[in-house]
């Protein structure tokens, strides 16, 4: 399994962090690639864009602790598995993502998808960052409507 972490400082307290992360329908918001997560109880259902392709897997939420911490592992389709971490700092939150996930044998030989996912980490956390700041989208139809009409 690939591993990658991430962190990033938000200006939010953590109880909120936590709140607007674990509204999973709402991760298109700021995950490039996400199309869409259904949730029903620790059940999830993806559908997202891997390597070009559309996939769909489900996962479950295997450890949840309010304000501190959701970890999840894929139970069909892309093989994943992760933990998000919520500590506070002050008035601010720093949020750490780790996931693992399974490397096809063409991607195994070399670190070159190692580095595309770690980015797009980098920038669904970045988009995260903002998203809870401002408390709208910053990415899909919905971000790029407001950007339309407030020209930024």
């Amino acid at each position: 399994m690939a591993k990658v972490e991430k962190d990033t400082l938000i200006q939010v307290p953590v109880t909120r962090a936590y709140e607007i992360w674990t509204n999973f329908p709402a991760f298109p918001n700021f995950m490039k690639n996400v199309r869409s997560v259904d949730q029903d109880g620790k059940a999830l259902h993806w559908i997202a864009d891997v390597r070009g392709r559309r996939e769909e897997w489900d996962a479950e939420i295997t450890e949840q602790v309010a304000d501190r911490l959701v970890s999840w592992k894929s139970t069909s389709g892309v093989q994943n598995n992760g933990t998000v971490r919520f500590e506070p700092e002050g008035e601010a939150t720093r949020v750490h993502v780790t996931i693992e996930y399974e490397r096809s044998p063409l991607e195994a030989v070399g670190d070159t998808l190692l580095h595309v996912v770690a980015r797009e980490v980098t920038e669904d956390l970045d988009n995260f960052k903002r998203y809870a700041e401002m408390g709208e989208p910053v990415i899909g139809r919905r971000a790029e409507t407001l950007s339309e009409t407030t020209g930024t």
